[in-house]
C-alpha cells in the first residue's frame, strides 16, 4: 500500500464544519486527530491569500483508506474567541480529542457533549500549552557530594 503525502486545506471557521462534512462524503471515513497551535510568537507566518493569521490553528487530520488518501484541514481561531463547532456529530471519536485541545490550550468546542478537563485537575487555572502559560519555577539548589575520602 502506498500512501500519499497529506493534502492540505486552509479553510475559514465559518466553513469548517461545511468542509469536514463534504470530505466525510467523499469517503474520508476516519478522524485521526484533533490538535491545536499556539502561534502567540509566529504572528506573521505565511498563509495562502484570504486567510487571515490568527494566535491558534486548530489542524484536523482526516483518513480516506479506499483510495488511500489523508488530508490536514487547518483552520485559524483568534484569541479574542477561541471557540470553534465540535465535531463529535461527524466523528464521535474526537470527543477525547477535542477535550484535550480545550484542556491544554483553551479552545471552546461549541456543542461537544462533555467539555470537561480530560488531563489537568478540574480546578486547574490556565491552560499549561498556550505559549503565555506561566511555567513556574521550584528553586533546586545542587550541593557537590560530601568529601568521603
Amino acid at each position: 500500500m502506498t500512501v500519499a503525502a497529506a493534502e492540505v486545506v486552509h479553510v475559514s471557521r465559518d466553513e469548517y464544519v461545511a468542509k469536514i462534512q463534504a470530505y466525510k462524503d467523499d469517503g474520508y471515513v476516519m478522524c485521526s486527530d484533533v490538535c491545536a497551535v499556539d502561534y502567540l510568537t509566529h504572528p506573521g507566518r505565511p498563509l495562502p491569500d484570504g486567510i487571515a493569521a490568527e494566535r491558534f490553528e486548530v489542524v484536523v487530520n482526516l483518513v480516506s483508506f479506499d483510495p488511500v488518501r489523508r488530508v490536514r484541514i487547518r483552520t485559524q481561531v483568534s484569541a479574542a474567541d477561541p471557540s470553534l463547532s465540535s465535531l463529535f456529530d461527524l466523528y464521535p471519536g474526537t470527543e477525547a480529542m477535542e477535550r484535550e485541545v480545550f484542556d491544554l490550550m483553551g479552545i471552546v468546542f461549541i456543542d461537544h457533549p462533555d467539555l470537561t478537563r480530560i488531563l489537568m485537575p478540574e480546578d486547574w487555572e490556565g491552560h499549561p500549552l498556550r505559549k503565555d502559560y506561566s511555567v513556574g519555577r521550584v528553586p533546586v539548589q545542587f550541593k557537590a557530594p560530601a568529601d568521603t575520602r
